[in-house]
């Protein structure tokens, strides 16, 4: 019986953060044919407000990949370089929504790499929003783009365990290998054109995983204990959770960045602190939040015990 003879694959990478290098890296691994990168332009960050390069970009320069920068996706000019190409694939991962003359070009299509078992956690933070909902495994899912936002025909799905101390930057990290892989995976049906695809399922209890904003990062002392555990721990170590200490006539804003549970009783209201030499407890419903890491606003992130030994903390203090 003769083999299928595979398809000779010219592939467009689009990403932008870390999380899509692992993606890349491993496809050049693997031989593939990488003809252009397609990342974000250059932007000014930090005090100095120097222009700083994408993840995605800073990888490419190194292996002397073809990049493009467009500032809009529409424009005439990135559309015939786009087409120029003669790419017959795309890949997506944590990049933007394409508009449909980008993701319609390929022969093949154009995938998108999604951090979560779709159709669950559609948009923005899906790493983030997993924990924070206190879900005990997530995963990650390759489906054909569409002209909404992660709603396509699932390719791929490979699921993850959550661990119970896990935060977002752990799991991010679990997750981006894990796409690599899922990636490669998704690569190789294509080259062998042995896609099947599976159509999503609408529920109307869908969970969603929107952009993270200041609001939804504050903790809510009166919550759980669990919320506001998982919390902390979905927002770490970026954006992170955050809470104002009010301390006499001092009100300073703090990130929380680690902490523990203790289940206890008590009669103390929500948000209030009990402090010892190393311990900064915040009473909370079933027992306390023990925090253990920890960042002042303008200062550097400092374990509790550094924090307790600079700051004089009043018996009536709270966390609003």
């Amino acid at each position: 019986m003769l083999k299928s003879k595979k398809r000779e694959l010219r592939i467009v990478f689009m990403g932008t953060p870390a999380f899509a290098v692992a993606g890349l890296s491993l496809l050049l691994q693997e031989g593939y044919t990488i003809v252009a990168v397609i990342t974000a332009p250059d932007k000014p960050a930090g005090r100095g407000q120097k222009l700083r390069e994408s993840e995605v970009k800073k990888f490419a320069l190194d292996k002397g990949l073809k990049i493009l920068q467009p500032t809009n996706l529409k424009d005439e000019k990135f559309i015939e370089e786009l087409e120029s190409l003669n790419a017959n694939l795309q890949i997506v991962v944590a990049f933007r929504m394409l508009p449909k003359v980008v993701w319609q070009m390929p022969t093949y299509g154009t995938f998108n790499l999604h951090a979560s078992l779709l159709p669950e956690y559609r948009g923005a933070a899906p790493i983030n929003w997993a924990i924070i909902n206190g879900e005990v495994e997530t995963g990650v899912t390759t489906f054909l783009i569409d002209e909404k936002i992660d709603t396509g025909q699932m390719i791929l799905q490979e699921k993850v365990e959550i661990e119970p101390n896990e935060n977002a930057g752990k799991l991010h990290d679990k997750l981006m290998i894990l796409g690599a892989k899922a990636i490669l995976d998704t690569v190789k049906l294509i080259e062998e054109d042995k896609v099947t695809v599976t159509k999503q399922v609408e529920k109307e209890d869908l969970k969603s995983a929107s952009k993270l904003n200041k609001d939804i990062c504050k903790i809510n002392w009166g919550d759980s204990i669990n919320q506001i555990y998982n919390h902390i721990r979905g927002l770490s170590p970026y954006p992170a959770a955050w809470t104002t200490l009010i301390n006499g006539q001092k009100e300073i804003s703090l990130k929380i960045y680690r902490a523990n549970m203790i289940i206890e009783e008590h009669v103390y209201e929500y948000g209030k602190i009990i402090t010892t030499k190393k311990e900064f407890l915040v009473a909370v419903e079933q027992g306390f939040i023990s925090i253990i890491e920890m960042q002042m606003a303008g200062k550097k992130k400092m374990k509790i015990a550094d924090f307790l030994n600079g700051t004089n903390i009043g018996e009536n203090a709270f966390l609003r």
